[in-house]
């Protein structure tokens, strides 16, 4: 049914208004002032902000932002705690929302970290029922987790295939961490992970993504811009934010917590606020020898500079990547309608972002259809993200369709598809003499066998 036609079927305001966009797109911006005008309060969800220093690199919003409207979780793990979850944000943040509920408060989402807002607005992580956290590294088990993750890849990857060999079929050999959790899942409470989640997909509600949405009629609002122009934007903001004083945070903040678990050997940017793009990109600047010269310390400097600007629009673009995979690509009840707003051009916020916004709550709010149509994407061709390969001629395991017809077009495939052509070719002439030439044909029909020698399981949870 088009659009304009839609029935809707709203008893009274948004249940809760979700700002999603890449970095650099306004995101706390607009929040704020849908807050102000709202009666709205925020809830911050980026991974990297919960946690107290690194305000700058974090971007956190000024004391003069959060004074204009009230803001949430942000600010308030210790640096050197390591073992804050999604788990521990869900179940935070949830609390907050209900009591905005109770308060007559909107609740605004705003942030960049994915899987924080998809534990908002889907029931997607596994809930056991023997304790709540304790599947998703809570603080009673995240020793365990990480002794697990000390174990090599290959070595988890076996024991994974051995008690959820469903599971195992969907995860890399590299991703030490995702086994370890459903290792973990597995260990706590004798149910296989993929049996957890078969289970929850298959609540009412549910889909191929995780369970049901958990609030009615949530509003999702898309910031989007010409990547061009974000570019642009984004090198502008590295620049900004060292004249802020970028250098003298990270400085600071080595010295008071990183330099002493480098010299014990214990550093490590998989885990809590190191992790945040920008501190380890200045990794060598910050470990540079006292007694470098001056010329190597800037080089260093301008790397870390260079580096940071180049993870930040990478990070940008796997944003954007998310929101297109995760809400404009896949149909059904259990993904809300995403309307977008274009923020390329800065000079027409008023007019292009801000007044659009209002209104589309406030059709909402009336159960009107907003005058701006939900963004949707043309389904493409339908591709198994979590298909298992092997590719023998260069050892490798790739996983996903997309990701297995990349390697075989890559540069490297090919190097190692000559070495067995003129192996083959060698052991024809070898073998066979005068008859080689009919030999080399049989070798050519076996070379093109190998270039596609693959295991392909196609997991459906």
């Amino acid at each position: 049914m088009a659009a304009s036609t839609r029935v809707l079927h709203r008893a009274m305001a948004p249940s809760l208004v979700v700002i999603l966009g890449a970095t650099g797109t306004g995101k706390s911006k607009l929040a704020i002032e849908i807050g102000k005008r709202l009666h709205g309060e925020i809830i911050s969800a980026d991974s990297m902000q919960v946690y107290e220093g690194l305000d700058i690199i974090t971007n956190k919003v000024s004391a003069e932002e959060r004074a204009q409207c009230r803001h949430h979780m942000i600010s308030f793990v210790d640096p050197l705690v390591s073992s804050y979850t999604v788990v521990d944000f869900r179940n935070k943040a949830l609390s907050l929302i209900e009591d905005m509920h109770s308060r007559g408060k909107l609740p605004i989402i705003v942030g960049g970290t994915n899987y924080y807002i998809e534990s908002l607005l889907w029931r997607v992580l596994v809930d056991t029922g023997v304790k709540e956290d304790s599947t998703d590294e809570a603080d009673e088990t995240p020793d365990r987790k990480k002794k697990l993750e000390n174990l090599g890849g290959a070595e988890l990857h076996k024991r994974l295939a051995q008690v959820d060999p469903s599971m195992a079929a969907m995860l890399h050999p590299n991703d030490k961490r995702k086994i370890a959790r459903s290792l973990q899942i597995h260990e706590e409470t004798g149910i296989p992970h993929s049996r957890w989640l078969e289970l929850q997909r298959g609540q009412e509600g549910g889909g191929g993504l995780g369970g049901p949405l958990r609030y009615r009629d949530p509003c999702i609002l898309w910031l989007h811009a010409d990547m061009e122009a974000l570019d642009r934007r984004l090198d502008d903001r590295v620049d900004e934010m060292l004249t802020a004083g970028l250098i003298e945070e990270l400085r600071d903040f080595h010295t008071r917590y990183n330099k002493q678990r480098i010299l014990d050997d214990s550093q490590d940017y998989q885990h809590g606020i190191f992790q945040s793009i920008g501190f380890k990109e200045f990794h060598e600047f910050l470990t540079a020898p006292e007694c470098s010269a001056p010329q190597e310390k800037e080089a260093l400097r301008e790397r870390g500079i260079e580096a940071l600007k180049v993870a930040t629009k990478r990070y940008a673009r796997k944003q954007n990547k998310w929101v297109r995979n995760r809400f404009l690509q896949r149909p059904g009840d259990n993904v809300p309608a995403v309307y977008g707003l274009n923020v390329t051009d800065l000079s027409r916020w008023e007019e292009a972002v801000l007044t659009p916004a209002l209104q589309i709550l406030e059709n909402l709010r009336k159960g009107e259809e907003p005058p701006v149509a939900p963004v949707r994407i043309q389904k493409g061709e339908q591709r198994n993200k979590r298909s298992f390969h092997t590719c023998d001629l260069c050892d490798k395991v790739i996983i996903g369709d997309l990701e297995w017809t990349a390697h075989l077009k890559s540069r490297k495939h090919y190097y190692h598809v000559r070495k067995k052509r003129k192996s083959e070719e060698a052991s024809s002439q070898d073998c066979c003499g005068a008859a080689a030439p009919d030999c080399s044909g049989a070798a050519q029909d076996s070379l093109k066998d190998c270039t596609l020698t693959h295991t392909d399981v196609t997991v459906t949870l």
